[in-house]
């Protein structure tokens, strides 16, 4: 497991519930039976790890070019328009 990801895990996850879920559902043979169900999703999957959509490349055309600051431009303008609410109850 890597030191650090990019979402942290949930509170089943790290219970190990998700874990006897699956295992439970691979005993019983749900896996076998749901398999044709998940077949165009697996598809797709494919076909987009093929066309490199989730390369890096990908993400950079989908997403464009990182913007400086993007989150903190953000953060700055709700304290900007928080202060001047404060600032109009209080006056």
């Amino acid at each position: 497991m890597k030191f650090f990801r990019y979402r942290r895990p949930s509170l089943k996850t790290i219970l190990g519930v998700t874990r006897a879920k699956k295992q439970l559902n691979k005993a019983l043979g749900i896996n076998k039976v749901m398999a044709p169900f998940r077949w165009w999703p697996n598809q797709k999957r494919r076909l987009k790890r093929q066309l490199g959509y989730e390369s890096p490349l990908g993400r950079l055309i989908r997403h464009g070019l990182p913007r400086p600051g993007g989150c903190v431009i953000v953060v700055a303008a709700g304290i900007t328009s928080l202060v001047s609410v404060c600032c109009y109850w209080l006056s």
